[in-house]
């Protein structure tokens, strides 16, 4: 099944589409329509198809990852096997409807890993808890940073990461535009 499956995401990633049940039977050299059929079926009853106006879609599970182990970043270990499953949408991203992708310039968030082209997932929100990375605008400039309070000055302001940058204290407004949920970072050899 899992060889299948692989076919059909090459398929998919090619194509930007899922095959057709001719193109089904074609890719898998099934003689009839009803091995097609029953093919499928065994696909939307593992979730990872779904049945829309007549057609089929593709579910976050079809685009999941397996997740073959646990590996240490210390010492070598015999790694097990597993063989779940994580969809990467539904574990990076909390709420499709109101969450962004932005990608970062600047160096002033290495200090916790976020660095110049990394992508940050943003969710929409307009309040944020000391300690959030937020998406800001500060006196009409936006920015990256982590959102603080000075309990002594009873101000927010927002700080970077990285010591070259000074932290940012509003001289007019501070408004918060979102959170980052998450970073991405594809690494280049």
């Amino acid at each position: 099944m899992e060889e299948k499956i692989k076919k059909l995401k090459k398929f998919y990633y090619q194509n930007r589409r899922f095959p057709s049940y001719s193109e089904i039977a074609k890719l898998f050299n099934f003689s009839s329509k009803n091995s097609v059929f029953k093919f499928i079926n065994k696909l939307v009853n593992n979730g990872f198809l779904k049945k829309e106006e007549r057609k089929l879609a593709p579910t976050s599970k079809f685009f999941s990852l397996p997740i073959l182990g646990l590996v240490k970043a210390g010492y070598p270990i015999l790694a097990e096997e597993n063989k779940n499953y994580l969809s990467l949408d539904e574990y990076l991203i909390g709420d499709p409807t109101s969450s962004f992708l932005l990608r970062v310039s600047g160096d002033s968030l290495a200090g916790i890993g976020i660095f110049d082209g990394d992508y940050v997932i943003i969710e929409k929100k307009k309040n944020a808890l000391p300690g959030d990375i937020v998406l800001a605008e500060i006196d009409k400039e936006w920015t990256l940073k982590i959102f603080k309070k000075d309990r002594q000055k009873r101000k927010v302001y927002l700080q970077a990461a990285n010591p070259k940058y000074p932290p940012l204290y509003p001289r007019h407004q501070l408004e918060i535009f979102g959170i980052v949920k998450a970073v991405i970072r594809k690494i280049r050899n």
